[in-house]
């Protein structure tokens, strides 16, 4: 029985690695370049986890998920997050309704944008901490409560949540607290000059490119199961672990910048995402474990957003990328 599980579990894992060919392929018809958070998306989601993404206007972050959507035949929806927008307007409203046979009133939940598959909260920084904590409540529980009943979200649930980088006038800021609950930050750059001319070039044209749906729901929900069954060797999970705490500054033993330049390392989440994103980054790979690059690979994404530098690295010019990479350099594999 054993046996038959694990070789299920193995034809599991190339299915999934040619599902990420096809997926990587269809996205391409549509999004120029971006692979590589293509791939990060995609270690998201299969972890379960939720995204930052963070670019300057312009860099097709909407059409990436849509597209993304489509191809994964999600179900998807796009709040635009705005000063005004009230925690009722993510999660849904009471509504009084009439029975027409009887005529008599009652209340009926309507259910709003959150009750998605995948959800983008488009400049999520530009809306109230009250609304902010509507949208990261949902994230953490799968679920929304209203007049004493819950209502459980779709599976699979994804958040992508987008800031930009400028214009920080009027915005307000997620706390750290909340942050930590994104698996990954995401930094969406500016094309190479090769790439930008393909964007102009499809994007000015008459011609529109069809995408083929590749998985589905159940086959994602399905998926999500089979990475936490992926194992994981102890010196992995060792390392993943040694990479956190050396974020600390009052550790013992920790390298003598971390403590100059950090205020706050990663906390214990931090090491679960790293398991679980070099779980997944091997999986779609079709490696039936993970080694060491894989932890390294998403640990830039993982860390970017939990450690916070203090004034001696903005002095300095010193960001939290920078610090991930000279660790990176100088933690033994």
């Amino acid at each position: 029985m054993l046996k038959e599980t694990a070789s299920q579990d193995l034809e599991a894992v190339e299915k999934l690695r040619e599902a990420r060919d096809k997926i990587l392929e269809e996205i391409a018809k549509v999004i120029i370049g971006q692979q590589e958070i293509v791939e990060q998306l995609l270690i998201a989601l299969l972890s379960g986890g939720h995204c930052l993404l963070i670019g300057v206007p312009g860099l097709a972050k909407t059409l990436l998920i849509s597209t993304l959507a489509r191809v994964l035949d999600l179900k998807f929806n796009r709040i635009q997050f705005t000063p005004d927008l009230m925690p009722s307007d993510i999660t849904g409203t009471e509504v009084i309704e009439e029975d027409i046979s009887t005529g008599r009133k009652v209340f009926k939940f309507m259910k709003g944008p959150v009750f998605a598959n995948i959800i983008l909260a488009d400049e999520i920084n530009r809306t109230p901490p009250k609304t902010q904590a509507a949208l990261l409540q949902a994230m953490q529980e799968r679920e929304v409560t209203a007049s004493g009943q819950t209502f459980k979200l779709d599976e699979p649930f994804f958040v992508l949540a987008t800031q930009n980088p400028i214009e920080q006038e009027g915005t307000y800021p997620l706390p750290e607290a909340q942050l930590d609950r994104f698996m990954f930050n995401l930094w969406i750059s500016y094309p190479s000059a090769e790439e930008e001319k393909k964007i102009v070039d499809c994007t000015t044209s008459a011609y529109s490119q069809e995408v083929r749906k590749v998985l589905n729901a159940r086959e994602i929900s399905q998926l999500q199961r089979l990475v936490r069954k992926v194992p994981v060797s102890e010196y992995v999970v060792a390392y993943a672990v040694n990479l956190v705490r050396k974020t600390r500054p009052n550790q013992n033993g920790v390298p003598p910048y971390i403590r100059e330049w950090v205020s706050w390392g990663a906390g214990p989440r931090a090491s679960q995402y790293l398991v679980l994103g070099a779980k997944t980054r091997a999986v779609l790979d079709g490696r039936p474990t993970p080694s060491v690059e894989d932890v390294r690979a998403v640990a830039t994404p993982v860390l970017r957003h939990r450690i916070v530098t203090n004034f001696n690295a903005e002095a300095e010019g010193v960001d939290t990328a920078q610090i991930i990479q000279r660790l990176l350099s100088e933690t033994e594999r």
